[in-house]
């Protein structure tokens, strides 16, 4: 164990001073495992932290942040550590400050006229979504990690999840922030306004840029009316192109009601009804492909059903639909739910795998997956595709597991590199991104170069100077270091 210098020591005492003894942790005199701050949500990097730092408010995080600044120590912002991309843990220096926000945790206010809610950037996002239900209203941003993940980390990375068909990605559910910048000074920007057009969109700009450029300490975000009725039904359809047929007439039919559309391919359904066999998994084993679609009625449930109905019917008819169920109870569409969040579960029990997040246009989705399959098949033959995502804003989720019977790790270690670089070529090719709701972090920020515009590149790197001149703020993500 290296022992810590005199600046690093003084810093520690510093901190401790500002956030209290029992809320910064270090390896050097704690018996805590600082473990659960240090490696990834898939165990794939650990870190080694100078200390892990859990601010209960505004004031002490711009203090840590100044304190941080004046000895040119580089900051982790870290939310519930649920990301994909490595976005959220230290590097194995042992220099760097994780700074946890779950400590500020706190629902601020909800305006029912403004139809907004604040909360602190450490707010679980199903403690979010509850506040909402209790004031009477739908805060509609819905992932398979809300039990853990944060409303920060949520806006760091500008997650998507199901419902982005209808209410958008975090960005367009979040109305004011409240950031302390790389300086420790604090910008408080909780206004609630749905206009405010005096000079650069700051919140626009905090939000996404996962942690680089300030820390999100709270944030005021949209409210919706609870919908009368929520419905939902998951239909076999014979083709991706008859899953693309089907988004055209649920928006035809459905219009704003259609609230998700999720697409999944039969393997990654086996690997479900596989490993977890309790969960019956409806209609996988005679279609390549299901479809689970969600219709939200501000009208009554009666109305809604029959939307559904006809929506199928006609769906059927037209063969786009090869059979399809509909949910009769709450429980039973919550099951539906589940099998659909499952599925990355599942793929993770069967081992490892190579993921991708990526994001196409929703017309160019089958040739894309037509092509890339066939591509990666040939390439490194055996390998099996776990083909699921938000196909209503274009999202899928294309991983790729390991040939039957091969060892997982292996597999990346001779083939990741490989893949990635055929999957995001073809990306490019299609017009798409290599990163669609996950983020950038430390996983992909050395493919950025090769697939974002020279020019784009050029203005991040600028407003990254300008913001952060020290580089302190989650350094080496997004933009590799200079």
């Amino acid at each position: 164990m290296t022992a810590l210098s005199n600046a690093q020591a003084a810093l520690i005492a510093q901190l401790r001073q500002i956030c209290g003894l029992a809320n910064v942790l270090t390896h050097e005199d704690t018996i805590a495992d600082l473990s659960p701050w240090e490696q990834d949500w898939r165990k794939r990097v650990h870190g080694r932290a100078l200390a892990v730092v859990r601010p209960g408010d505004t004031a002490q995080v711009a203090a840590v942040v100044k304190a941080c600044a004046a000895t040119g120590t580089s900051i982790v912002p870290q939310g519930g550590n649920t990301g994909l991309v490595v976005g959220g843990v230290p590097d194995g220096s042992g220099t760097q400050i994780v700074l946890s926000m779950t400590r500020m945790n706190a629902v601020r206010a909800v305006d029912p006229a403004n139809l907004t809610i604040t909360v602190e950037a450490g707010c679980v996002l199903q403690n979010l979504q509850a506040a909402a239900e209790n004031a009477g209203f739908l805060f509609p941003l819905s992932l398979g990690a809300e039990g853990s993940c944060t409303i920060g980390g949520n806006l760091g990375t500008n997650a998507g999840g199901t419902q982005v068909v209808r209410y958008g990605n975090t960005r367009e559910l979040c109305l004011g922030l409240e950031v302390v910048t790389a300086q420790g000074e604090v910008w408080h920007g909780l206004s609630g306004l749905r206009k405010d057009n005096t000079g650069y969109d700051l919140r626009n700009l905090m939000i996404g840029s996962e942690g680089t450029l300030g820390i999100i300490t709270a944030a005021t975000m949209k409210l919706y009316p609870q919908p009368a009725a929520q419905l939902t039904a998951w239909a076999a359809v014979p083709s991706m192109e008859s899953a693309v047929q089907l988004l055209g007439l649920a928006h035809q039919r459905l219009g704003p009601g259609l609230t998700g559309f999720e697409v999944m391919g039969q393997f990654a359904l086996s690997l479900v009804d596989k490993h977890y066999p309790q969960l019956r998994v409806p209609l996988w084993k005679d279609t390549p492909w299901c479809v689970l679609l969600e219709n939200s009625d501000s009208e009554s449930e009666s109305h809604a059903r029959n939307q559904f109905e006809t929506l199928l019917e006609s769906a059927m008819d037209s063969g786009c639909v090869t059979d399809a169920v509909v949910a009769e109870t709450l429980t039973q569409a919550k099951g539906l739910w589940h099998i659909r969040e499952s599925i990355t579960l599942a793929q993770a029990t069967e081992g490892l795998n190579i993921k991708h997040d990526i994001s196409i246009p929703v017309s160019r989705i089958p040739a894309f997956v037509a092509e890339t399959d066939a591509l990666l098949a040939r390439e490194v033959p055996g390998v099996r595709m776990v083909d699921f995502g938000h196909l209503g804003d274009g999202n899928l989720h294309y991983n790729v597991q390991a040939p039957e019977g091969v060892d997982g790790k292996a597999f990346l270690r001779g083939n990741e590199d490989k893949v990635n670089t055929l999957v995001f070529d073809q990306v490019k090719r299609f017009g798409g991104s290599i990163s669609a709701e996950h983020g950038v972090g430390e996983q992909k920020v050395n493919k950025l170069p090769l697939y974002k515009d020279p020019t784009a590149l050029a203005m991040m790197r600028a407003v990254k100077k300008a913001l952060d001149p020290q580089n302190l703020l989650n350094p080496g993500r997004v933009l590799p270091l200079p």
